[in-house]
């Protein structure tokens, strides 16, 4: 009886033993060392990618945003055509009364996963389109697929070239900025494929607004 009692506690000494040793191993040293590592060689990734401006944080240069000026009489956003606008948001999310993401909003992060035949997809894509086409002055026929459709995501901080370019006329005319000042903006912010080869030419949207904000002002 004693030594069952004696080889009892000495085990349930050496499970405790282990896991405070366990404990302060994966609980602590490990987390505050790959916490080291990420501030000390990847700082600006390790924090959220953060975009500033004039000394304050105002976005993730991962995270689309939206431009607003404000609601229509339904609640709707309407945005500032000052400033270039970002791919459509249309992630699912069961906290929005119709189950849809449109305001670039984290929690409801996901793709609509509707088919391209799905007459709710191809009305708003037309509607979309009809926009973009009375917005910016341009043919239906010219506008991209990116400034219709929304990434997987639905948080897609990006936009093309072609996209960004059919905006500048117009964000330049309500900054009361040249045409091609505003155009020259654009081709400044274009990211070329990464490593020269995958993916597609794009524009951060927040960075390009940020930079035709410090133009307006340096006008101003």
């Amino acid at each position: 009886m004693n030594n069952s009692v004696r080889n009892t506690a000495r085990l349930l000494g050496a499970g405790l033993r282990a896991l405070l040793v366990l404990t302060v191993v994966c609980g602590v040293v490990y987390p505050l060392l790959v916490t080291g590592v990420a501030q000390a060689a990847f700082h600006d990734k390790a924090n959220g990618s953060e975009v500033s401006s004039q000394g304050k944080v105002v976005g993730s240069s991962l995270l689309g945003q939206r431009y607003d000026k404000g609601k229509d009489k339904e609640g709707n956003p309407v945005p500032d055509l000052r400033f270039f606008q970002p791919r459509p948001s249309a992630g699912l999310g069961s906290n929005k009364t119709n189950g849809v993401n449109t305001q670039y909003d984290l929690q409801v992060s996901g793709a609509s996963n509707l088919g391209a035949t799905n007459t709710d997809l191809v009305k708003a894509v037309n509607e979309r389109k009809k926009w973009v086409s009375e917005t910016y002055g341009v043919a239906e026929s010219k506008v991209p697929a990116d400034a219709v459709t929304s990434s997987g995501s639905g948080l897609d901080p990006h936009i093309s070239p072609e996209y960004a370019e059919l905006q500048a006329a117009r964000v330049a005319k309500e900054n009361h900025l040249p045409a091609n000042t505003v155009r020259q903006l654009v081709e400044d912010h274009v990211d070329g494929r990464v490593l020269g080869f995958m993916g597609e030419p794009r524009v951060n949207v927040l960075k390009l607004n940020i930079a035709l904000k410090d133009l307006v002002k340096g006008r101003g």
